[in-house]
């Protein structure tokens, strides 16, 4: 499946280099890399995605009984492109939060775990969310 996650990758950064803009894959990216940072076999992920949709309200993926949201962000390396706004979560029907930053590449430079009680408490009153808030959370990578 590794494999199957790097051909995603090279094909979006080919389709990048010749379009100018990449395809959005950075959510169904980081629900993989965020599954497997849990500890989650590829085939568990695989089972429990079957039947999804990819306007799924609530969380992305389920793990030991658990509710699992992912955010992530990914800059292009252009200029003008550093990561300044996070995605925030628009409910709470999640138990744990995991934020990704990826490179231009892909590849994870760092993740965040939060739970829903201290998400909440931290977030439910902002409006505007950056890299430097998700880093209060617990590190996964």
């Amino acid at each position: 499946m590794k494999n199957l996650r790097q051909q995603l990758v090279d094909a979006a950064l080919e389709w990048e280099q010749s379009f100018g803009v990449c395809p959005s894959i950075t959510s169904a990216i980081s629900e993989y890399d965020a599954a497997l940072l849990l500890g989650m076999s590829i085939e568990d992920l695989s089972a429990g995605a079957q039947g999804k949709t990819a306007v799924q309200k609530g969380h992305d993926f389920i793990h030991n009984g658990f509710r699992y949201q992912i955010k992530a962000n990914r800059p292009s390396g252009k200029p003008g492109s550093f990561v300044t706004l996070v995605p925030k979560a628009k409910n709470y029907e999640w138990d744990y939060l995991i934020w990704v930053l990826y490179d231009r590449y892909y590849q994870i430079q760092e993740a965040w775990l939060w739970d829903v009680s201290a998400y909440k408490q931290a977030f439910a009153e902002k409006n505007r969310l950056s890299p430097k808030d998700y880093r209060f959370g617990t590190r996964l990578a």
